[in-house]
């Protein structure tokens, strides 16, 4: 285990101060972490992939509340875990998507200790991002990519770059992207809030670079927007095995239906990008349709039309059209094809 050093915020003002003094005092090397359930941190920590020179425990912070929003919307505390948000009523009967794709990911010991801070920062599973011994762009940039041409079954099918392809985790904000949740921030210029669908990057050539979260900011809260889709919505996830995988293909849909046709349909993707993928344009054609097969099909099969397999993971294109239509009829409420 390689040394750092350790240091407890009792406040917001005071964890933002720690880490901009630390960046401040050693810009070339200093490595300032936040710290909060660990359950990432730790075993990249283990693995040597990250090495924090200092940690900065955001624990202690009142930022575990969930509570609703003057505009009929629900905001999610940052240091609130992943269990708590799950089985909160107004999430299961307002958000039931957030509620089924947290519920997806992990284990119950994990949820108990992982908070949703965390859970958008979460690091990729790709096996080379792991491995110390073979490149890896995002692990050490300018190293080069070993998945690019080796095992690459889990890997990206949309949006990939010659840097990288590998893909987000997180179930979590799969379901927080097709119901255009927004992300909460403070650093020492102050407050600011990001619109999820610009919260997560696409690799591009600075795959290490993986959100738009500035290094000295702090996530303080995920609010959700009110929405018309508790009715009709759903998460569907496609993996390995029953329990404690990560997604191959995961689906997250939500839509708002009047008399049989299509008002307004949001599908986010995981497992198949370096970020919870949604086509705005492909969602807004639906728009007008009647809910049903066909419509689902053309859905799946404009949302795909770019995508690019590589030599083992070319079967997630399929895969991917066949989760999007189930789920669609699922959140439809219609009889799996």
């Amino acid at each position: 285990m390689r040394s750092f050093s350790y240091a407890r915020a009792e406040s917001l003002d005071k964890a933002v101060g720690e880490i901009a003094a630390n960046r401040a005092a050693d810009p070339a090397t200093a490595t300032v972490k936040v710290i909060a359930g660990g359950t990432n941190l730790l075993d990249l920590m283990k693995a040597d992939v990250m090495r924090p020179t200092r940690l900065v425990d955001i624990t202690h912070l009142a930022l575990r509340t969930i509570e609703d929003l003057p505009d009929g919307g629900l905001r999610l505390g940052s240091l609130a875990t992943n269990a708590d948000t799950a089985w909160d009523e107004r999430v299961v009967s307002r958000y039931p998507a957030l509620h089924k794709a947290i519920l997806a990911g992990a284990s119950a010991q994990l949820r108990n200790m992982a908070t949703n801070g965390g859970n958008m920062l979460q690091r990729t599973r790709c096996y080379y991002f792991y491995d110390t011994g073979t490149p890896c762009n995002k692990r050490e940039p300018g190293a080069g990519c070993g998945a690019l041409i080796g095992v690459n079954r889990i890997h990206a099918i949309l949006g990939a770059s010659e840097h990288c392809i590998a893909t987000h985790p997180s179930d979590m904000a799969v379901a927080l992207a097709a119901l255009d949740a927004t992300v909460q921030v403070t650093g020492p210029k102050g407050e600011r809030s990001i619109p999820f669908v610009d919260f997560h990057r696409l690799p591009g050539d600075t795959p290490h670079i993986e959100s738009n979260l500035v290094a000295d900011e702090i996530i303080t809260a995920i609010d959700l927007p009110p929405n018309r889709f508790a009715a009709h919505s759903t998460y569907l996830k496609a993996r390995d095995r029953a329990s404690y995988a990560f997604a191959l293909v995961s689906a997250a849909v939500a839509l708002d239906i009047e008399d049989g046709q299509i008002r307004e349909a949001r599908l986010a993707l995981g497992g198949v990008a370096h970020k919870p993928w949604r086509d705005k344009g492909a969602e807004a054609a639906l728009a007008g349709k009647p809910a049903d097969k066909n419509s689902f099909r053309a859905l799946a099969d404009a949302v795909l039309q770019d995508a690019k397999g590589y030599e083992h993971n070319r079967f997630k294109i399929d895969l991917a059209r066949s989760v999007i239509v189930r789920a669609m009829e699922e959140a439809a409420g219609l009889e799996p094809s």
